[in-house]
């Protein structure tokens, strides 16, 4: 297949023009490995590796992309890639290449997102939910659990800011433990903070 021009696409990015109409986006890196010019012959094998090559560094651009955006675990980045047409392949390769350059890293994120989950008032059971729902490997929980607020502080600082001083109703007890169990809280958890509050609950 010959390579009828190069025009430069921006970004970095190179359009190579092929005989018959097609053609291909590739990057610097590309043009160079590849030794790519005007007027060249490519064979079906040459050209199947540059496309393979090609497809490899736009993926790791939509990686870099995604991970700019917003924080993610390698798996929650390979499965947005996947879902974005990358293969399974080409998926790894980039997450690979973000952990080698230091822009992924699942224990950071760990810790990252159980302080996130902390400040919204969560408390450990919700934070262990979010981190499988993102999938943080389960090797790296106990250290971002163990980082966190005191549970017993979270959940005191929940109900201080619902009763806002005043005393409540066995109702709102009720109803506001229930919150807090459904926040991931422990009912330990629970009956200690409202100690704290000078008040007494009754649960199962």
């Amino acid at each position: 297949m010959r390579i009828e021009r190069l025009r430069a696409a921006g970004r970095g990015r190179v359009l190579v023009e092929l005989a018959g109409g097609a053609c291909l986006t590739v990057t610097d890196r590309e043009l160079l490995d590849f030794g790519l010019r005007a007027g060249e012959d490519l064979d079906e094998e040459a050209l199947a590796r540059l496309r393979a090559a090609a497809g490899a560094s736009d993926v790791r651009g939509r990686a870099a992309e995604l991970i700019g955006r917003r924080a993610m675990s390698r798996a929650g980045l390979e499965r947005r890639l996947r879902e974005k047409g990358a293969t399974e392949a080409e998926a790894r390769g980039a997450a690979e290449w973000l952990e080698a350059i230091g822009a992924l890293n699942d224990a950071d994120y760990a810790q990252a997102l159980a302080r996130h989950c902390a400040r919204q008032g969560y408390g450990p059971a919700r934070v262990r939910d979010k981190l499988r729902e993102k999938g943080v490997p389960r090797e790296l929980w106990d250290a971002a659990l163990e980082a966190l607020p005191d549970p017993e502080d979270l959940a005191v600082r929940f109900l201080e800011g619902k009763l806002r001083g005043r005393a409540p109703e066995e109702r709102e007890k009720k109803r506001l433990s229930d919150a807090l169990a459904r926040r991931g809280f422990s009912w330990s958890d629970v009956r200690a903070a409202w100690r704290r509050l000078d008040t007494e609950i009754d649960v199962e």
